[in-house]
């Protein structure tokens, strides 16, 4: 176990991170420093197969907290950050936006401040090597029509949530990093995410667990809106692709090019569940579909173009929807447990005042 190869990676304990950290103990193997602050989207369960590697190490603490990281930075000299640390469920964005001005674009500029003053620290040859990666979305890019072309890595930002918009400065500032002191620092921005540790909040989750239970699944307005779904291991192979081979300052757009709309996602889980846990007394899942208000600023479509990607880094997705929802599902079917443990009273309190108020169609 090679200390130089380390990395430390923030948000490690929700659910893209905690997915980066086990495949890179299992595809690396290098040392992993995960900081993470525990918000209730970061749950320490994902990690439990890790408790006894001594690879591993977990800590308890806040990006923002300069001392902290910086005394984290020079006590394991890390070859790389990877930074997922984000708040990100939209519709928290829209009823309590603070949080996500506070982790999003303080959090990061902060990171980056740690980041700087470590860099600088380094050896000629420890700079060459160092790398900040800085884990984005595609919601930066705004809304696209039926016909538009997917986003680019040149597309304008247009963020229409305040998700979206902390996430477009804090995209900002990691590129103001690396032209005004030469931080070496890559950016992804990928689309949407499923797979195993989602927190059930989150459409397919929430979806597979209430299907489940023969509760209604509420999809917002006329179910319509579009996106480009991605299996949650391969944005991690992908991430690890930059980061070994991607050139510094630049910006890479990481899609599953698996489009779907929210409604044909919705129908999808519901005959995966009648096919994996048929019930009688629920019958099929699909009469469970309930039709509710849609939510403000909902983007239409978003569509990713990951040509510069596979053109540069050779990476393509491994997983289609049709193999990789089938995954998830069962992975759901197989980890109840883990399921019990995070729909805490929080994450009921959540559901209800978000959902109670939206009127039925």
């Amino acid at each position: 176990m090679n200390k130089e190869d380390s990395i430390l990676v923030t948000g490690g304990a929700g659910f893209i991170g905690s997915n980066f950290v086990l495949t890179w103990i299992m595809e690396i193997g290098s040392p992993v420093i995960n900081l993470d602050n525990l918000t209730y989207a970061g749950n320490r369960n994902n990690l439990q197969s890790l408790d006894r590697d001594s690879r591993h190490i977990f800590v308890h603490g806040d990006i923002a907290d300069q001392a902290l990281v910086s005394d984290l930075l020079r006590e394991h000299k890390p070859k790389a950050i990877v930074h997922f640390a984000a708040e990100s469920h939209v519709d928290r964005s829209i009823v309590a936006p603070d949080a996500f001005i506070r982790t999003n674009v303080f959090g990061t500029f902060s990171l980056l401040q740690s980041a700087r003053a470590y860099h600088a620290e380094l050896s000629a040859d420890e700079q060459k090597r160092f790398r900040f990666l800085h884990v984005s979305t595609d919601e930066v890019y705004g809304s696209l029509g039926p016909d538009d072309p997917a986003f680019s890595e040149t597309t304008p930002y247009a963020p229409n949530s305040p998700y979206a918009a902390s996430k477009a400065s804090s995209d900002h500032l990691v590129r103001a990093y690396f032209h005004t002191y030469g931080l070496p620092v890559l950016t992804t921005n990928c689309s949407n995410n499923y797979g195993p540790y989602h927190f059930p909040e989150k459409l397919i989750p929430l979806m597979i667990l209430n299907g489940l239970e023969g509760e209604q699944l509420p999809v917002y307005g006329d179910g319509k809106n579009v996106r480009d779904w991605l299996y949650v291991e391969d944005h991690c192979s992908a991430i690890r692709a930059v980061l070994d081979s991607g050139r510094p300052g630049e910006t890479y757009n990481v899609g599953g090019s698996s489009e779907r709309q929210n409604i044909d996602v919705v129908t999808t889980i519901c005959d995966l569940l009648d096919e994996l846990a048929p019930s009688d007394a629920i019958g099929s899942r699909r009469k469970l579909i309930t039709y509710v208000t849609d939510r403000p600023g909902h983007d239409r479509r978003y569509s990713i173009d990951a040509r510069k990607i596979r053109q540069e880094l050779g990476w393509e997705p491994a997983e289609r929807f049709e193999s990789g929802i089938r995954k998830t599902v069962e992975w759901y079917l197989a980890n109840q447990n883990w399921v019990e443990n995070v729909r805490s009273g929080a994450y009921h309190q959540w559901i209800e005042a978000n959902y109670a108020e939206r009127v039925a169609r």
